[in-house]
């Protein structure tokens, strides 16, 4: 028996959309748990390692941010990571795009993230934010 890829282009409708619905589904039921499930309370999703280390990594306080948002507290997210908070519009944008995609069958390269200069630009720019939250009394700081 010999199994053979099938073409993208030639699957149907309902086996493109699966991957964009899974990770959607997949985002929501984390959003519920962490509207459900307070982040704010020390150790109630664990510990990062990294800031056990004493250093706040970029996403440092994304879970609060997302608790925060899920109860209308866009003030409460912003300080918890701003830039989780600034990047959010731009994942739900691609996630849309990805299954409009999926339902009518088109196929796009990968989003502007694959040119060098713009590649470049979101790495200095998460590296500026880590650097810039680590400041004492950083009002970036989770």
């Amino acid at each position: 028996m010999t199994l053979t890829a099938v073409p993208r282009e030639a699957r149907t409708r309902p086996r493109r959309v699966v991957p964009p619905l899974a990770t959607i589904t997949g985002l929501a039921a984390a959003t519920l748990a962490l509207y459900v499930r307070d982040p704010h309370a020390s150790g109630s999703w664990g510990y990062c390692p990294i800031s056990l280390l004493g250093f706040y990594c970029p996403g440092c306080g994304g879970l609060r941010a997302v608790n925060d948002l899920t109860h209308g507290d866009l003030a409460g997210a912003v300080s918890s990571n701003a830039l989780l908070i600034l990047a959010m519009p731009f994942a739900v944008f691609l996630l849309a795009r990805w299954a409009v995609d999926a339902w009518q069958g088109r196929q796009r390269g990968l989003p502007t993230l694959s040119s060098w200069p713009m590649l470049s630009a979101v790495i200095a720019l998460i590296t500026v934010f880590t650097l810039v939250r680590n400041l004492p009394g950083s009002w970036l700081a989770p």
